[in-house]
């Protein structure tokens, strides 16, 4: 388990053009060192916005996006295209403005692809497709992923992980179907926090005040059950990437001062 560290952005928008910035530096040292990089998605505002930075940033052509592979922490599971599915706004928000692989890209399946409505088993076809591409160096079943991202919520869940749910007590499955979600739809897919922690890095991104109670909650010792943010970090790094509005909560001594 690796220790949080925490960097404070004055607002969301130096925020997201930060975390492209280290993001864009993360996949090129990966590629340098392994030939490849791999790099979970998360969606939402703050997700999508970190997209939307890599994607209008100059230094985007740095990344070979051919030698990267792309998955979610999470997805809806609403039919293909539909608007809300995080697979629909990370095209919109990035990847069909840069040259990613087809093959690399790893989207959840939809409720309308080859699982059906069976979310189990889209969760456990999911599974399959991590361990498939798990290298015996990894040591598990899922990649061991260079970084993974991942939206805190004002309740303190991270990828469809909610407080008290059975999805968050998860120790064995990679991959799981939720049902009865607190926030539409009520029915999604999930990575397990077995998963998550199989990262090298973990990143959890936090911006606006509807955040600070859920960062300070986390972040104060709270367990994962009650708070899953508290249970999302990564074998080498967890990182903790927050604006102003979001840290205003948390003691002064957990962070430096904001970032200009």
């Amino acid at each position: 388990m690796s220790t949080p560290q925490l960097v404070v952005h004055r607002d969301k928008e130096l925020m997201a053009q930060a975390a492209a910035a280290r993001l864009i530096t993360r996949i090129v040292d990966a590629q340098t060192a392994r030939g490849s990089a791999s790099v979970v998605l998360t969606g939402g505002r703050n997700g999508n916005a970190l997209l939307a930075a890599l994607g209008a940033s100059p230094a985007r052509d740095a990344v070979d996006w051919k030698r990267l592979d792309l998955w979610w922490g999470d997805e809806r599971f609403l039919p293909d295209g539909d608007p809300e599915r995080n697979i629909t706004q990370a095209h919109e928000a990035l990847l069909d403005s840069v040259p990613v692989d087809p093959a690399r890209v790893h989207p959840m399946a939809p409720s309308d692809g080859a699982y059906g409505s069976d979310v189990e088993a889209a969760a456990a076809g999911y599974a399959q497709e991590l361990a498939a591409a798990a290298r015996p160096e990894d040591h598990g079943p899922v990649p061991t992923f260079d970084v993974l991202m991942l939206g805190v919520g004002p309740d303190t869940h991270v990828a469809s992980l909610f407080p008290e749910l059975p999805a968050v007590r998860e120790t064995e499955r990679t991959v799981v179907g939720v049902h009865g979600a607190p926030k539409p739809p009520p029915t999604r897919i999930s990575l397990t926090l077995p998963a998550i922690r199989a990262a090298r890095e973990v990143w959890l991104l936090a911006a606006g005040e509807d955040k600070a109670n859920a960062a300070a909650m986390a972040l104060s010792g709270a367990g994962e059950i009650q708070a899953p943010a508290a249970g999302a970090y990564g074998r080498s790094r967890t990182l903790w990437l927050l604006d102003a509005a979001a840290a205003s909560e948390l003691p002064r001594d957990l962070y430096p001062p904001a970032s200009p």
